[in-house]
């Protein structure tokens, strides 16, 4: 089970990061990853945000689940709306992001960005009033 976030700030900017590490390895996504034993999935949804961005959220609404089978990963993925706690800060690569930042939607069509990413982001949008 693994989680994940599509945090957006006052601007309507897109929190992202780059995978440091498979799968997706060099592709943009959003923060997330895998839930701990015990953990809470809005725990966990926290967590991972904050040890791959340095960004601190407040877990928002479901968005989607999906499930991404390959060789040698099955995994159902929870991704959630998150809100960052604190104005204008500024995300900082961590754990197994390569990079992280705030994008614009133009920028994001730029970018090398996970599967299925972007069918699901005008949904995300919405839900954080960003439509």
């Amino acid at each position: 089970m693994a989680v994940g976030a599509f945090a957006f700030d006052a601007r309507g900017r897109l929190l992202l990061v780059q995978r440091g590490r498979p799968p997706a390895q060099g592709l943009w996504s959003v923060p997330g990853g895998k839930v701990k034993w015990g953990e809470t999935l809005v725990d966990a949804c926290r967590r991972e945000v904050q040890e791959e961005t340095g960004i601190q959220i407040a877990v928002g609404p479901l968005v989607t689940w999906f499930e991404r089978i390959d060789a040698a990963h099955h995994y159902v993925i929870l991704d959630f709306i998150g809100t960052p706690t604190q104005a204008a800060a500024e995300p900082r690569a961590g754990d197994d992001a390569a990079q992280a930042r705030w994008v614009t939607q133009d920028e994001l069509l730029a970018l090398p960005l996970t599967a299925g990413l972007l069918p699901v982001l005008a949904q995300a949008r919405r839900l954080a009033g960003f439509a």
